[in-house]
Protein backbone atom coordinates (compact mmCIF):
# COMPACT_ATOMS: atom_id res chain seq x y z
CA UNK A 1 0.00 0.00 0.00
CA UNK A 2 2.78 2.38 -0.20
CA UNK A 3 4.39 2.10 2.84
CA UNK A 4 7.84 0.53 3.93
CA UNK A 5 7.01 -2.36 6.41
CA UNK A 6 11.01 -1.83 8.38
CA UNK A 7 10.18 2.25 8.67
CA UNK A 8 6.75 2.13 10.29
CA UNK A 9 7.26 3.92 13.37
CA UNK A 10 3.96 3.21 14.65
CA UNK A 11 1.85 0.41 13.96
CA UNK A 12 -1.57 -1.61 15.44
CA UNK A 13 0.80 -3.29 17.57
CA UNK A 14 1.15 -0.29 19.51
CA UNK A 15 -2.24 0.39 19.94
CA UNK A 16 -3.30 -3.35 21.06
CA UNK A 17 -0.39 -4.09 23.25
CA UNK A 18 0.31 -0.50 24.96
CA UNK A 19 -3.47 0.70 24.04
CA UNK A 20 -1.90 3.87 22.74
CA UNK A 21 -4.07 5.17 20.11
CA UNK A 22 -4.75 3.51 16.46
CA UNK A 23 -2.11 4.72 14.60
CA UNK A 24 -3.90 5.93 10.68
CA UNK A 25 -2.11 6.69 7.74
CA UNK A 26 -4.57 8.87 5.49
CA UNK A 27 -5.32 9.17 1.82
CA UNK A 28 -3.75 5.94 1.02
CA UNK A 29 -4.80 5.00 -2.76
CA UNK A 30 -7.91 7.31 -1.64
CA UNK A 31 -8.60 5.23 1.66
CA UNK A 32 -7.04 5.37 5.27
CA UNK A 33 -4.91 2.75 6.71
CA UNK A 34 -3.72 1.48 9.76
CA UNK A 35 -0.46 -0.17 9.28
CA UNK A 36 1.28 -2.89 10.70
CA UNK A 37 4.84 -5.21 9.79
CA UNK A 38 6.89 -8.29 11.26
CA UNK A 39 6.45 -6.68 14.99
CA UNK A 40 2.53 -7.55 14.80
CA UNK A 41 3.46 -11.42 14.87
CA UNK A 42 5.39 -10.89 18.08
CA UNK A 43 2.92 -9.34 20.11
CA UNK A 44 0.70 -12.42 19.77
CA UNK A 45 3.03 -13.78 21.98
CA UNK A 46 2.81 -10.56 24.19
CA UNK A 47 -1.25 -10.82 24.46
CA UNK A 48 -1.54 -14.27 26.08
CA UNK A 49 -0.89 -12.39 29.41
CA UNK A 50 -2.71 -9.55 28.58
CA UNK A 51 -5.56 -7.96 30.80
CA UNK A 52 -8.92 -7.78 28.70
CA UNK A 53 -6.72 -9.57 25.51
CA UNK A 54 -10.04 -10.12 23.51
CA UNK A 55 -10.64 -6.17 23.49
CA UNK A 56 -7.77 -4.98 22.54
CA UNK A 57 -8.64 -4.34 19.09
CA UNK A 58 -12.24 -4.11 19.49
CA UNK A 59 -11.29 -0.93 22.13
CA UNK A 60 -8.63 0.69 19.60
CA UNK A 61 -11.19 1.30 16.82
CA UNK A 62 -13.80 2.81 19.28
CA UNK A 63 -12.08 5.92 19.27
CA UNK A 64 -12.76 6.32 14.91
CA UNK A 65 -15.30 3.95 14.38
CA UNK A 66 -17.74 6.70 13.50
CA UNK A 67 -15.49 8.11 10.93
CA UNK A 68 -16.03 5.71 8.67
CA UNK A 69 -18.51 3.93 6.66
CA UNK A 70 -16.39 0.85 6.53
CA UNK A 71 -13.64 -0.66 8.61
CA UNK A 72 -12.00 -3.97 7.23
CA UNK A 73 -9.63 -5.49 9.17
CA UNK A 74 -7.16 -7.77 7.24
CA UNK A 75 -6.23 -10.90 9.82
CA UNK A 76 -3.48 -13.13 9.36
CA UNK A 77 -4.13 -16.76 7.79
CA UNK A 78 -3.69 -18.65 11.34
CA UNK A 79 -6.13 -19.32 13.50
CA UNK A 80 -4.17 -17.75 16.92
CA UNK A 81 -5.08 -14.50 19.06
CA UNK A 82 -4.60 -12.10 16.46
CA UNK A 83 -7.66 -13.30 14.41
CA UNK A 84 -9.56 -14.12 17.67
CA UNK A 85 -9.49 -10.31 18.74
CA UNK A 86 -9.94 -9.43 15.36
CA UNK A 87 -13.87 -11.75 15.55
CA UNK A 88 -14.18 -10.27 18.43
CA UNK A 89 -14.01 -6.52 16.88
CA UNK A 90 -15.80 -6.99 13.49
CA UNK A 91 -19.15 -7.58 12.83
CA UNK A 92 -18.89 -9.59 9.60
CA UNK A 93 -16.67 -12.12 8.55
CA UNK A 94 -15.33 -12.53 4.81
CA UNK A 95 -13.47 -16.32 4.61
CA UNK A 96 -11.44 -16.55 1.52
CA UNK A 97 -10.42 -20.48 0.67
CA UNK A 98 -7.81 -21.24 -1.44
CA UNK A 99 -9.29 -23.76 -4.45
CA UNK A 100 -7.24 -26.63 -2.90
CA UNK A 101 -8.27 -29.32 -0.75
CA UNK A 102 -5.82 -28.79 2.93
CA UNK A 103 -7.03 -25.24 2.48
CA UNK A 104 -10.74 -26.16 2.06
CA UNK A 105 -10.42 -29.14 5.18
CA UNK A 106 -9.19 -25.82 7.06
CA UNK A 107 -12.37 -23.89 7.05
CA UNK A 108 -13.89 -26.22 9.58
CA UNK A 109 -11.52 -25.10 12.22
CA UNK A 110 -12.48 -21.50 11.55
CA UNK A 111 -16.35 -22.01 11.50
CA UNK A 112 -15.64 -23.40 14.96
CA UNK A 113 -13.78 -20.53 16.26
CA UNK A 114 -16.68 -18.23 14.44
CA UNK A 115 -18.95 -20.62 16.11
CA UNK A 116 -17.25 -20.20 19.81
CA UNK A 117 -16.50 -15.94 19.38
CA UNK A 118 -20.46 -15.48 18.71
CA UNK A 119 -21.31 -17.57 22.15
CA UNK A 120 -18.73 -15.96 24.10
CA UNK A 121 -17.67 -12.20 22.84
CA UNK A 122 -19.57 -11.08 19.80
CA UNK A 123 -23.48 -12.79 19.53
CA UNK A 124 -23.31 -10.11 16.19
CA UNK A 125 -20.68 -11.40 14.56
CA UNK A 126 -21.96 -12.88 10.99
CA UNK A 127 -20.38 -14.59 7.82
CA UNK A 128 -20.55 -12.12 5.11
CA UNK A 129 -19.74 -15.08 2.70
CA UNK A 130 -16.93 -16.77 1.38
CA UNK A 131 -14.64 -16.06 -1.51
CA UNK A 132 -12.86 -18.77 -3.70
CA UNK A 133 -9.22 -18.01 -4.16
CA UNK A 134 -6.36 -19.02 -6.43
CA UNK A 135 -8.82 -20.90 -9.15
CA UNK A 136 -7.71 -22.19 -12.09
CA UNK A 137 -10.70 -23.52 -14.18
CA UNK A 138 -8.22 -25.73 -15.63
CA UNK A 139 -7.26 -27.70 -12.79
CA UNK A 140 -9.27 -30.98 -11.87
CA UNK A 141 -8.60 -30.31 -8.77
CA UNK A 142 -9.59 -26.68 -8.24
CA UNK A 143 -12.73 -27.58 -9.85
CA UNK A 144 -13.83 -30.49 -7.36
CA UNK A 145 -12.74 -28.29 -4.41
CA UNK A 146 -14.86 -25.10 -6.15
CA UNK A 147 -17.64 -27.95 -6.05
CA UNK A 148 -17.17 -29.14 -2.54
CA UNK A 149 -17.06 -25.48 -1.22
CA UNK A 150 -20.34 -24.49 -2.80
CA UNK A 151 -22.36 -27.77 -1.90
CA UNK A 152 -20.56 -28.04 1.77
CA UNK A 153 -20.61 -24.02 3.11
CA UNK A 154 -23.82 -22.58 0.99
CA UNK A 155 -25.61 -23.22 4.45
CA UNK A 156 -23.34 -20.86 5.98
CA UNK A 157 -23.34 -18.08 3.86
CA UNK A 158 -23.06 -16.71 0.50
CA UNK A 159 -20.63 -18.23 -2.28
CA UNK A 160 -18.91 -15.73 -3.97
CA UNK A 161 -17.89 -16.12 -7.79
CA UNK A 162 -14.01 -17.41 -7.73
CA UNK A 163 -11.12 -15.41 -8.05
CA UNK A 164 -8.82 -16.81 -10.35
CA UNK A 165 -4.89 -17.67 -10.17
CA UNK A 166 -3.17 -14.38 -11.25
CA UNK A 167 0.41 -13.16 -11.01
CA UNK A 168 -0.64 -9.61 -11.04
CA UNK A 169 -1.45 -9.87 -7.10
CA UNK A 170 2.11 -10.70 -6.62
CA UNK A 171 3.43 -8.13 -9.17
CA UNK A 172 1.08 -5.30 -7.68
CA UNK A 173 1.69 -6.60 -4.16
CA UNK A 174 5.20 -6.41 -4.60
CA UNK A 175 4.97 -3.16 -6.02
CA UNK A 176 3.02 -2.22 -2.80
CA UNK A 177 -0.05 -1.10 -4.68
CA UNK A 178 -3.62 -2.36 -4.76
CA UNK A 179 -4.45 -4.42 -8.17
CA UNK A 180 -6.80 -2.01 -9.15
CA UNK A 181 -4.29 1.00 -9.16
CA UNK A 182 -1.11 -1.73 -10.49
CA UNK A 183 -3.46 -2.94 -13.15
CA UNK A 184 -6.70 -0.88 -13.46
CA UNK A 185 -7.62 -3.18 -17.15
CA UNK A 186 -7.38 -6.50 -15.06
CA UNK A 187 -10.09 -8.91 -15.99
CA UNK A 188 -10.25 -9.84 -12.18
CA UNK A 189 -11.10 -6.21 -11.03
CA UNK A 190 -14.55 -6.48 -12.10
CA UNK A 191 -14.74 -9.55 -9.65
CA UNK A 192 -13.28 -7.75 -7.10
CA UNK A 193 -15.65 -4.52 -7.45
CA UNK A 194 -18.54 -6.76 -7.48
CA UNK A 195 -17.33 -8.36 -4.36
CA UNK A 196 -16.49 -5.13 -2.75
CA UNK A 197 -20.47 -3.39 -3.64
CA UNK A 198 -21.32 -6.63 -1.41
CA UNK A 199 -19.78 -6.08 1.66
CA UNK A 200 -21.05 -2.46 1.49
CA UNK A 201 -24.82 -3.97 1.39
CA UNK A 202 -23.63 -4.99 4.91
CA UNK A 203 -25.61 -3.34 7.89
Amino acid sequence: MGLVPAQLEKTVADAIIEEKPLPIEENIHGMDLSPSNRILSTAEMQLVSAEMRDLRLKEALEPIIDAYNFILIDCPPSLGLLSYISLVAATHVLVPIETHVKAFEGTNELLQTVTRVKNRANRKLQIAGFVPTRYDKRNSADLRTLGAISTQLESFGKIFPPIPRATAFVDASEERKPLAVYDPNHAVIPLLDSLAAAMEQLS
